[in-house]
């Protein structure tokens, strides 16, 4: 009912899983990752304990291929089960149970899996894995969402489509796991719902980014005018703003970065930009002082929202 893909990618040590299916809030049951460890996908008649069971075999030392046994061997239920693993050394397992409705199928490549059930082809996985092949340039991320694409255009899911998701984590495991799962995306009931994912995931990227201008502490810095720094995140500000349109927000920050280095005349234009979508934006410069990003200059800041 269902087709998706695990995989590592060989360059960065990324796992990730991603899937679409005729069923709502299909992220709900089939994707599980762990940084450092694994990715899993279980689906067709899905028992979730796969998921973490199989991560947990594999955070223990098993390969995927041994987890997936393990797990296998005592399910009476696995002529009904489809499951894609992948651990943090890139050897992969599948197991499509011979119950599983038609079409089904997995195929499985250089640490990747990819498997389906109910479609209305079986030339799906092969596309799947053909496809993620031929992605090799694209972002690992864009490479899950370019084979969940191939299947579509083979027919997909035989019932047609309803939710979709992508988990990524690093190849890292840490104290901190919150900092490893680098995407977690859940499109959970949406008409078309691999376009609506890529949307959430080229937003996802853009927020990234923008978040990332301003871990440095730019914002709570002494800014000059000619600062390289400044001129860094003003340039990224603008290439995330591309992305983000017509939500204002990046434009507002280069005012209030420009504000900060004295260029009134830039960020008042910049200001009256990000008002035209949410003339709010205006209101928030008071709140900015008492956290130190801007003076306490009051002349100033209303200068600025003229």
């Amino acid at each position: 009912m269902t087709y998706s893909i695990v995989a590592r990618d060989p360059s960065s040590g990324w796992l990730g899983v991603a899937v679409q299916s005729h069923y709502f809030g299909t992220g709900r049951v089939v994707t599980w990752a762990e940084a450092g460890v694994g990715a899993v996908a279980t689906q067709s008649v899905p028992e979730l304990g796969y998921g973490p069971r199989g991560l947990e075999r594999m955070r223990s030392g098993r390969s995927a291929p041994e987890a997936l046994a393990s797990l296998l061997e005592s399910d009476s239920q696995r002529a009904l089960r489809q499951v894609g693993m992948v651990d943090a050394r890139g050897n992969v397992a599948a197991h499509t149970g011979d119950r599983c409705i038609a079409e089904a199928g997995h195929a499985t490549g250089a640490q990747v899996s990819v498997q389906a059930n109910l479609m209305e082809r079986s030339t799906v996985w092969g596309a799947m894995l053909g496809a993620y092949a031929l992605a090799s340039r694209e972002s690992f991320p864009h490479r899950l969402l370019t084979a969940l694409d191939a299947a579509e255009h083979e027919g997909g899911d035989l019932r047609g489509r309803q939710s979709a998701a992508m988990v990524v984590v690093s190849a890292t495991r840490s104290d901190e796991p919150w900092r490893e799962r680098l995407v977690d995306l859940r499109v959970d009931d949406h008409p078309d719902p691999l376009r609506e994912l890529r949307r959430l995931l080229d937003l996802h990227v853009a927020f990234e980014r923008l978040a990332r201008i301003f871990v440095g502490g730019i914002l709570f810095a002494p800014l000059s005018a000619e600062s390289p720094a400044l001129a860094h995140a003003l340039d990224e500000l603008e290439a995330t703003q591309a992305v983000l349109e017509p939500n204002r927000e990046p434009t507002f920050w280069q005012a209030v970065l420009l504000a900060k280095a004295g260029r009134d005349a830039q960020a008042r234009a910049k200001l009256a930009r990000a008002c035209e979508t949410n003339s709010r934006w205006s209101a928030l410069l008071e709140r900015l002082v008492p956290s130190g990003i801007l003076p306490s200059d009051a002349p100033r800041r209303r200068d600025l929202r003229r």
